[in-house]
């Protein structure tokens, strides 16, 4: 996919926090739980008698300081707690689609934790009607396009993994693909190389999360023994030149998050963010907001604040990491075309 004859060159700096909101955008990292506000929790919570350890919002939002994976994940599985019926997931997945919308998001891949909600007695058909439901509604109402990628917790086994897959085959139709998630560190990808063998026979695209905090190692593992399409976060491939070797010449793409790196202590500050060797280096990465209503902010906010930290990157990156999230999307090429079109007609009109 060529560039269009644009002069990026032209594009006022002063011009670009503006073209970064404006741009038409895929979001292919957002895990739905992740996007649920402390407003929202504390709604569904009174909605649904659900009692929780904090008082107020202001509260829940002050615990949100980590200082690594785990310690997000545990208040994250909390908020999680007050997910209990159909119209539940639906709130939370619509009101994550205006938020995509209004950031200009044209199509988003939503990843869902079938095993957060089953484990705690909710019929795994209760999660996948309210967020498909809410698919729907948005692509009718709101015009954005959405695809549901299931992930298995890789500190749960890989017969729980399996156990989840046989609970979702009554609504293959609806799931997009499989992705693996939860505490990286100790539960390598080769863990669920059966699972994911089992979801490649039955046609499920396949995604991971790899090289967050886990070594690049555990994306050389995902490539060969679970043999996904794209790797989510993957920035840790930095630390191995051979590995970006084979990402640049295979083409896979990296779902990258920006906000959720620093805020999980990847990188102590954004200015020290490797997204611009990643680029440099020819990869297909993307920007993605990860769990934003935990990590500070929506694709736009992790666009921007990006930018503004990173000097090096400018209209010409702008363009890229826009083209690169609809190159790196599961819909075919027709789907893709008009937002491609878009995207070129923002910059030429800058």
């Amino acid at each position: 996919m060529s560039q269009p004859d644009i002069d990026f060159d032209k594009i006022d700096r002063a011009a670009l926090p503006a073209l970064l909101r404006s741009m038409p955008k895929a979001e292919l990292h957002i895990h739905i739980e992740g996007s649920l506000e402390p407003e929202l929790i504390f709604a569904l919570a009174q909605r649904n008698g659900v009692e929780l350890a904090y008082p107020d919002v202001e509260s829940l939002r002050a615990a949100y300081a980590f200082t690594d994976l785990q310690s997000f994940l545990d208040i994250y599985y909390a908020g999680a707690s007050v997910l209990l019926k159909e119209q539940d997931f639906f709130d939370m997945a619509m009101a994550y689609f205006e938020r995509a919308v209004a950031d200009n998001v044209v199509h988003a891949e939503l990843f869902f934790d079938p095993q957060t909600h089953t484990d705690r007695g909710v019929a795994f058909e209760t999660v996948i009607d309210g967020l498909s439901r809410a698919c729907a509604t948005a692509q009718r109402e709101l015009g954005i396009s959405s695809a549901l990628i299931m992930c298995f917790l890789r500190h749960l086994s890989e017969e729980a993994a399996f156990e989840t897959l046989e609970q979702a085959l009554p609504f293959r139709d609806r799931i997009t693909g499989v992705g693996l998630d939860s505490s990286e560190r100790g539960h390598p990808p080769e863990k669920f190389a059966r699972v994911f063998a089992r979801c490649r026979d039955l046609g499920l695209r396949l995604v991971a999360h790899a090289g967050e905090e886990g070594p690049p190692a555990y994306v050389w593992n995902a490539l060969d023994l679970l043999q996904v399409e794209r790797i989510d976060h993957g920035v840790r491939s930095i630390e191995d030149p051979d590995l970006m070797k084979r990402l640049a010449k295979e083409q896979v793409p990296l779902t990258v998050c920006p906000l959720s790196n620093v805020k999980l202590c990847v990188y102590k500050t954004m200015a020290e963010h490797q997204l611009p060797a990643l680029l440099d280096a020819g990869l297909i990465a993307t920007i993605n907001s990860d769990d934003p209503a935990y990590f500070g902010g929506y694709i736009n906010q992790n666009f921007t604040e990006t930018f503004a930290a990173l000097p090096q990157l400018g209209a010409r990156e702008a363009y890229l990491l826009a083209l690169n999230s609809f190159r790196a999307s599961f819909v075919d090429e027709a789907a893709r075309r008009p937002w491609v079109e878009a995207l070129d007609r923002v910059f030429a009109d800058a």
